[in-house]
Parts: C-alpha cells; sequence; structure tokens
C-alpha cells in the first residue's frame, strides 16, 4: 500500500494505491479537508470507484453463459491494489488488470485505469476500462466520493442545502428490500435547492435516473456553495448512512446501478450497463470542485 500526493498553488490531493482511492482533498489557503475520514463507525471508505458493478447483485450473483458467478455489492475494485502507471507535475494514473482472483468474480480479461488531474480548484477523476479479450464485455462503473457535511464549525448537517442545476421536481427511484423498486421520489426543489432533513436518507439512497442533472453542490446555511461536482452521466446517487446521521455527503456518478427488485436476467441484460467489443476502451470522468476561500 502507497500513498501519492499531488498539489498545486490551490489544492492538495492525497491518493492510497488501494482501490486508487482518494483518501484526502485539501484547501492550502487555510487546509481545510472536504473528504470523510473513513471513520468505520459510520463507512470505512472515502471515494471507492465501483466496479465493475454499481449497486447490488439479487442474491449477490449473476449469470453469464450458462454460470452463475457471486459478486457483492460494487464489486471488487475498490479493495484491490493499482499499480502506478504513470505520475507528473499535475495528474496521476493507476492501473488494475484482470488476473486469477479478479476472474473467479468476473470471467473477463481487462484494464481498469483511474487517473487524477488538478485544473485549479479541481480534481477531475478519470476512467479508462479497456476489454483486453475478443469476446464481448458487460461493465458498469461509478464513483462513490464522500464529503464532508457540514463543513464548519458551530453548524449541523441540517443547516446545509443540496443544490441541483434543475428548475424541475428531481424524480428519484425507489428501493424495495434493499434492491431497486418500480416507484418514483418526488422531491420539489426551491431554485435547485434541496433542504438536508434529518430524515433525508432514512430510506436509502436518491438515484437520479435519466440525464435529470448534471450539476450537484453541498451548501453552506446561507445557501453558498462549498463543493460542487460535475459530470455528463447518465444517473448518479447521492447518499448518507441510512438512519445514522453520519457527518457526510456522497455525490456519486453512475454508467449503471444495482438490480431492480425481482431481475433473474444476464449480465448483459442489466439496467444502464455498457459493453464493450474486444479490445475497445470506455472513457470518462468527472471533476470535483472547491470554493476559494
Amino acid at each position: 500500500m502507497s500513498r501519492y500526493i499531488l498539489e498545486n498553488e490551490w489544492i492538495r490531493l492525497e491518493v492510497d494505491s488501494t482501490g486508487a482511492e482518494i483518501k484526502s482533498l485539501q484547501r492550502k489557503s487555510d487546509r481545510r479537508e472536504y473528504m470523510w475520514c473513513a471513520d468505520k463507525r459510520f463507512w470505512g471508505r472515502t471515494s471507492p470507484v465501483l466496479f465493475p458493478i454499481v449497486g447490488s447483485l439479487n442474491n449477490k450473483t449473476y449469470r453469464w453463459n450458462g454460470k452463475e458467478y457471486e459478486m457483492s455489492q460494487h464489486g471488487f475494485a475498490r479493495d484491490r491494489e493499482f499499480t502506478l502507471s504513470m505520475q507528473n507535475e499535475d495528474t496521476i494514473w493507476m492501473r488494475l488488470e484482470a488476473d486469477e482472483k479478479t476472474k473467479e468474480n468476473y470471467p473477463f480479461d481487462f484494464s481498469l485505469e483511474l487517473g487524477y488531474q488538478l485544473e485549479k480548484m479541481a480534481v477531475r477523476v478519470l476512467w479508462k476500462v479497456t476489454n483486453l479479450g475478443n469476446e464481448d464485455m458487460h461493465f458498469s462503473i461509478g464513483g462513490h466520493p464522500a464529503f464532508l457535511c457540514p463543513i464548519a464549525e458551530n453548524t449541523k448537517q441540517t443547516d446545509y442545502f443540496i443544490w441541483f442545476d434543475t428548475d424541475k421536481i428531481l424524480k428519484s427511484t425507489t428501493f424495495e428490500n434493499g434492491m431497486v423498486g418500480n416507484g418514483t421520489i418526488e422531491y420539489p426543489l426551491d431554485d435547485g435547492y434541496l433542504r438536508v432533513t434529518e430524515n433525508l436518507f432514512d430510506e436509502g439512497a436518491l438515484i437520479i435516473e435519466h440525464d435529470q442533472v448534471h450539476k450537484v453542490a453541498l451548501c453552506m446555511p446561507d445557501k453558498t456553495p462549498y463543493l460542487t461536482v460535475r459530470f455528463d452521466v447518465p444517473l448518479f446517487g447521492v447518499w448518507s448512512p441510512e438512519k445514522k446521521h453520519a457527518p457526510f455527503i456522497c455525490i456519486e456518478p453512475w454508467y449503471g446501478r444495482g438490480d431492480r427488485n425481482g431481475f433473474s436476467g444476464e449480465l448483459s441484460e442489466r439496467e444502464w450497463g455498457n459493453t464493450l467489443k474486444g479490445q475497445e476502451s470506455f472513457e470518462a470522468s468527472y471533476v470535483i470542485e472547491v470554493n476559494e476561500k
């Protein structure tokens, strides 16, 4: 396990080789920390990558080519050791490739590359997935960064707001028995703002599908944004541990999500999944931007 540091005039980023996971993002002017500290009392992670699935499988299994495979929630990449492939002044890339262990749960030859690039007050998170085999490969990928909320002294989480770049009612897919359901919960917004209420996450993550939003900000009690996540993904989640009142909120860009309740199809039939033909690559990114002092 190794830690790598990128910094510029404005921010400092720390990345762990286990899971290629962001562990710290600080504003250098006052050393303000934005990332959750992975305290296991609430949630023992900070910013795991979700691969080769996002969310949960029904009965923790999926079917492919007549066989059943087991896989835990969000896949295995977050717990694997990545190797450093490149680092310069403002960018780092880390890599994970298929091996005998991964093929026990996921029978594809793949390369997963995670990159981080500093852009003044922002970090661009980069993903590259390559099918190293010759047969079609099916996968999902997502981010799960956890940001401090509350972030200022003498404030509580219910003083804060989440801002979405839409003037429409936000529609979230429901959960049923711990899996994705068929219903919808509507969240009216006030000029894009949603207050963080005490019970907002009691039923699980907000699952926002169908390109409703492409920018989400965590905002101070006066509605000033202190951190913004920008993305161009088909769906995303907003989550904090159910009924724990944990002092962080995750904003999660996704290419994929958990199974719908009762789903029993093949891996290739999972909703919001992605397919790569032999030797093809998939590339995507999202941006975490912090405010200036």
